[in-house]
C-alpha cells in the first residue's frame, strides 16, 4: 500500500480555507436567497429555486471534499468522523446528479431538451463517481491506520519477544535495539528501501496523527510502515533496522477482518498521553 503523505503547513491550510470557503458557499447562498425572493412575487419558477438549492448543497459538499480529500487535511490529521463526512459528501453529489439525469432523460424522450444536455450530466456523473472512488480509498487507508493503532493497544501490555521462536508464529515481535530512532534514521531507511524495491516506503503514519491523539497514544518520533513483517519487504525492513540497531515492533495480525493490522512500527513503543484515558478512545 503506497500512501501519499500530504505535508501542508497548518497556517497555510487555515488561510486557504478561511479565504476559499465563503466564496463558493456564500455566492450559492446569495443566489438562492435572491431566487426565493423572486419566486415569492411570481417572477421565477419553482424549478429555478430547486436548482439553486442543489447548487448550494453541491458547494457545501465540495467544501467537505476540498478539506478532507484534496489535501487541506492530511491523512495523518483526518479523523474517523471527517472520513465519514467525506464519503457521505461524495455519495450525495452522485445522488443529486443521478436524479438530475433521470429527470433529463424523460425530457429528452419528450423532445423538450437536446440530447447533449444529458451527455454533459452523464460526464459529470462519471467524474463524481471517480471522486467517490478516491474518497473510498482514503477512508480505507484511515481504517488501516486505525487497525494498526488498535493492534498496538491490544498488545501493549503483553510480554514482547526478541525473535520468532520455534513453533507457532507469535502475533508480534519486538526488537529493542539501542532504543533510539531519530529523523535522520527515517531518511536513511526510506532511501535504502526505495533503492532496494524501486518504490517509496509505504508509510502509513509519521509521528502524531489525529487517531493517535484520540486513542491517547504519543506517537511522536515514531513511524508506522504498512508492510507485513513476513513479506519480502517486511523481512528486508526488519533486518535493515536490526543492522542499524533501531527499535521496532512487527505486528502480524488483522483486526476484525475489516482492515489489515499487519505493519511495522519503527521506534520505541507509543507511550500513553497524560490525562487521556479509555474514555477518550
Amino acid at each position: 500500500m503506497n500512501l501519499v503523505v500530504y505535508l501542508v503547513a497548518g497556517w497555510a491550510a487555515f488561510g486557504t480555507a478561511a479565504w476559499a470557503q465563503p466564496v463558493a458557499i456564500q455566492r450559492a447562498e446569495e443566489r438562492l436567497a435572491r431566487l426565493r425572493e423572486l419566486q415569492g412575487v411570481g417572477a421565477v419558477a419553482r424549478a429555478q429555486v430547486v436548482e439553486a438549492e442543489q447548487a448550494l448543497e453541491d458547494a457545501r459538499d465540495d467544501e467537505v471534499l476540498r478539506q478532507t480529500l484534496y489535501g487541506i487535511i492530511s491523512i495523518e490529521d483526518l479523523t474517523e468522523t471527517q472520513s465519514v463526512d467525506m464519503l457521505e459528501a461524495a455519495r450525495r453529489r452522485i445522488a443529486r446528479t443521478e436524479a438530475k439525469i433521470g429527470d433529463l432523460r424523460k425530457l429528452v424522450e419528450m423532445g423538450v431538451v437536446a440530447r447533449n444536455q444529458l451527455v454533459t450530466h452523464e460526464e459529470e456523473l462519471a467524474r463524481r463517481q471517480k471522486t467517490l472512488e478516491l474518497a473510498d480509498a482514503r477512508a480505507r487507508t484511515l481504517a488501516e491506520i486505525a487497525a494498526m493503532i488498535h493492534r498496538e493497544e491490544e498488545l501493549e501490555e503483553e510480554v514482547a519477544v526478541a525473535a520468532v521462536p520455534q513453533g507457532p508464529v507469535p502475533p508480534y515481535e519486538r526488537f529493542e535495539g539501542a532504543g533510539v530512532f531519530r529523523p535522520q534514521h527515517a531518511r536513511l531507511i526510506e532511501s535504502a528501501f526505495e533503492q532496494e524495491f524501486s518504490h517509496p516506503l509505504p508509510v502509513s503514519a509519521r509521528g502524531m496523527t489525529a487517531l493517535h491523539r484520540t486513542m491517547g497514544f504519543d506517537h511522536r518520533d515514531r513511524v508506522d510502515v504498512a508492510v507485513s513483517p513476513d513479506d519480502p519487504e517486511g523481512v528486508w525492513l526488519r533486518r535493515y533496522l536490526e543492522r542499524l540497531n533501531i527499535p521496532y515492533y512487527a505486528f502480524r495480525t488483522r483486526i476484525r477482518g475489516k482492515a489489515t493490522g499487519a505493519h511495522i512500527h519503527i521506534g520505541p513503543p507509543s507511550n500513553r498521553l497524560r490525562g487521556v484515558g479509555a474514555g477518550s478512545q
